[in-house]
C-alpha cells in the first residue's frame, strides 16, 4: 500500500498541520505501509523533521511557474506503483484541485477543520470538537464520503496514548505549569506568559517552557527563562507527552496540541492565536474542557497573570476542567485503521 501526504509548514503557518500528519504517518508506517510526503519549499518549512524520521520528501519549488497541482501530479505519476491514498492537510486546497488529481489517485483523504469549502474526497477527518460536529460538512462533501468527526479520531503520537494509560490523578493543586504556544508562536505569546509568571512570583511552582526550532524569539525566550527562578527551557523536544502528563496546568494556544492536552486531562488556559482556533476553542470553553482567555491581541500579561492566580485559588475548578477534557477523549479510534477499513471496503 502506497500513501502520499500533501502538507506544508512555514514560519507563518507553523508546523501544526505537519505534526498531525506525522502522527498519522507513524501509525501507517507501523502497519508496513509505504509513506511519502509532498511539501512546498516555503520559507521556514520543516521538511527536515520528516527526513529525520526517515520519510521521503518531495519539495515543490516556491513560486514556480508550473501550477502546484501539476507539480503534484508529476510526482505522483513517477511512483512505480499507483498511489492508493493521497492525504491532504492544506487550507488552500479544495474541490477543483482534488478533481484534477483524481485520475492519478485511487482514493483521496482530506484533513480539515474549517468546513468552509467543498472537497472531492473519499474520507474526511475533522478531529476538533464543535457544537455542530455532525452537520458541519453537510453540502461540502459527496454522499459517498465517509466522515470521521470529533476528538475520538484525534491524531496522536503513541507516547500520548501510553501516557493516557498510565495517567496520574490530578488534585487541582498547581505544582508544575507547562507553557507552549506552538512551534513558531509568531505573536510571542510565550513571552507574555513568562512575564505573567515573573509578576506572580510563584515559589515552589516549577515551570516548563517549550518552543519550536522555528520560533523566531527562541534565543530571547531562553534568556528570559534563565532570569526567572524555577523555569526550565526546552527547544524542539521529543518528550512532549511526558511534559504534558507531568504538568498541572498549561498556558497555551488553541491549536492541534489541544488534543494532546485533552487526552492527558491537562487543565489549560488558552489564548486564541489564529482564526481557525476560534470556533473549537469557544466550544471547548463552553463544555468546560478548557479556560479560554480570548484572542491574542486582547490578551495581556495581566490577563494571563489573573487567570493563573484564579486557577491557583480554585483547585476544584481546575480539577473539573481536567476531568471534562478527559471525558471528551474517553474513546479513541485509530484513523489508520479507518483508512485500512475504507481501502478494503472498495
Amino acid at each position: 500500500m502506497n500513501v502520499v501526504f500533501r502538507v506544508d509548514s512555514s514560519i507563518h503557518m507553523g508546523i501544526g498541520h505537519l505534526m498531525r500528519c506525522l502522527s498519522l504517518a507513524g501509525e501507517l508506517r507501523a502497519k508496513d505501509i509505504l509513506v511519502k510526503f509532498i511539501c512546498s519549499n516555503l520559507p521556514g518549512n520543516q521538511a527536515g523533521i520528516l527526513e529525520k524520521k526517515g520519510y521521503t520528501v518531495h519539495l515543490l519549488p516556491y513560486n514556480a511557474s508550473q501550477t502546484e497541482v501539476q507539480q503534484t501530479i508529476n510526482i505522483v505519476e513517477q511512483e512505480v506503483c499507483k498511489v492508493d491514498w493521497i492525504i491532504i492537510d492544506h487550507y488552500a486546497i479544495d474541490e477543483p484541485w482534488e478533481k484534477q488529481l483524481r485520475p492519478y489517485i485511487k482514493r483521496i483523504m482530506v484533513i480539515d477543520d474549517l468546513a468552509n469549502r467543498r472537497h472531492d474526497c473519499d474520507l474526511l477527518l475533522d478531529q476538533n470538537y464543535y457544537d455542530n460536529m455532525k452537520s458541519r460538512y453537510e453540502g461540502l462533501v459527496s454522499n459517498h464520503c465517509r466522515k470521521l468527526l470529533g476528538p475520538k479520531y484525534a491524531l496522536l503520537r503513541p507516547e500520548f496514548l501510553w501516557e493516557r494509560k498510565n495517567l496520574r490523578t490530578r488534585d487541582g493543586l498547581i505544582r508544575r505549569i507547562l507553557i507552549f504556544y506552538g512551534g513558531t508562536d509568531p505573536g510571542n505569546e510565550t513571552e507574555k506568559a513568562l512575564k505573567a509568571i515573573r509578576e506572580l512570583n510563584l515559589p515552589g511552582v516549577a515551570i516548563d517552557v517549550v518552543v519550536g526550532s522555528t520560533n523566531p524569539n527562541r534565543v530571547r525566550i531562553g534568556e528570559l527563562c534563565s532570569s526567572i527562578p524555577g523555569v526550565s527551557f526546552y527547544c524542539q523536544v521529543d518528550n512532549m507527552a511526558q511534559l504534558t502528563a507531568n504538568a498541572d496546568l498549561a498556558l497555551c494556544a488553541g491549536g492541534s496540541a489541544t488534543h494532546e492536552r485533552c487526552m492527558l486531562g491537562l487543565p489549560s488556559i488558552v489564548t486564541i492565536i489564529a482564526d481557525n482556533q476560534l470556533e473549537t476553542t469557544a466550544a471547548l470553553d463552553k463544555a468546560g474542557a478548557v479556560r479560554s482567555i480570548g484572542l491574542s491581541r486582547d490578551v495581556t500579561v495581566k490577563k494571563i497573570a489573573d487567570a493563573v492566580a484564579e486557577a491557583i485559588a480554585n483547585p476544584e475548578a481546575v480539577r473539573d476542567i481536567g476531568k471534562r477534557a478527559l471525558q471528551l477523549t474517553a474513546e479513541h479510534i485509530s484513523v489508520a485503521e479507518m483508512i485500512l477499513e475504507e481501502t478494503n471496503a472498495k
